[in-house]
């Protein structure tokens, strides 16, 4: 790997985090309650001097030095996500593009809308095999350690968790948790589907990784400038 190629991933990334991050604002502009870790960093948002997008960014790089302490593999994604996503995202609930939304029916098709916006986002994230997002890392560490419970019973504790402590500090809980929480994995397949994507067949490079390659390559060309 060469620095442009590099650079290329990480603009591909910031493109799907932006992409994401307007999905996410969708959900929170349908105003009928958030996903946990959303109710997580709106709760700590009410408590604190912090935005929620600054509340969020919190959230995830605790969770990134998580992530480091668990020895989860992370990759340059990983801490770009932990540092924009957040931002991004309260970029877009400042700047507030969509007019106000009304009614339930009307709320449930913008989270919809904001859901598919939200997998197509992961798709470039992911397809640059620059590794997972902190709150995913942690969750496949988590389920290492909980070996014996299936990952999906680890996600739902995990979530569970996350949920109760967003609302117990204040964050939004409403029918547009659930469309939110259960619907979110079903966008992702229904748009991966179609664009003939899957996530799995994904070689994901760490940070260690990545420098390594960029020196390997490096050498490879000095070593051949020196024999010409």
């Amino acid at each position: 790997m060469n620095l442009k190629h590099l650079l290329t991933d990480w603009l591909r990334i910031v493109f799907g985090l932006l992409i994401f991050s307007l999905g996410v604002h969708l959900t929170i502009r349908a105003n009928l309650g958030l996903a946990p870790w959303d109710c997580l960093g709106m709760g700590l948002s009410l408590h604190t001097p912090l935005n929620y997008g600054l509340a969020m960014t919190s959230i995830c790089v605790i969770i990134l030095l998580i992530d480091i302490l668990m020895k989860e593999k992370i990759g340059f994604g990983t801490i770009i996500d932990a540092l924009l996503t957040g931002n991004f995202i309260q970029m877009f609930n400042d700047i507030d593009p969509f007019p106000e939304t009304t009614g339930v029916f009307a709320g449930i098709m913008i989270i919809i809308a904001g859901l598919a916006l939200m997998a197509v986002g992961q798709f470039f994230y992911m397809s640059s095999a620059q590794c997972c997002g902190p709150r995913d890392a942690l969750l496949v560490g988590l389920g290492k350690r909980l070996h014996r419970l299936p990952i999906g019973v680890v996600q739902i504790i995990l979530w569970g968790v996350v949920l109760l402590i967003g609302w117990l500090i204040g964050g939004p809980v409403g029918i547009g948790t659930v469309v939110s929480t259960f619907g979110s994995g079903i966008a992702m397949q229904i748009i991966y589907s179609i664009i003939k994507f899957e996530p799995r067949n994904i070689e994901h490079r760490s940070v260690i990784d990545v420098v390594k390659s960029m020196r390997t390559e490096k050498s490879y060309i000095g070593e051949t400038n020196n024999e010409n």
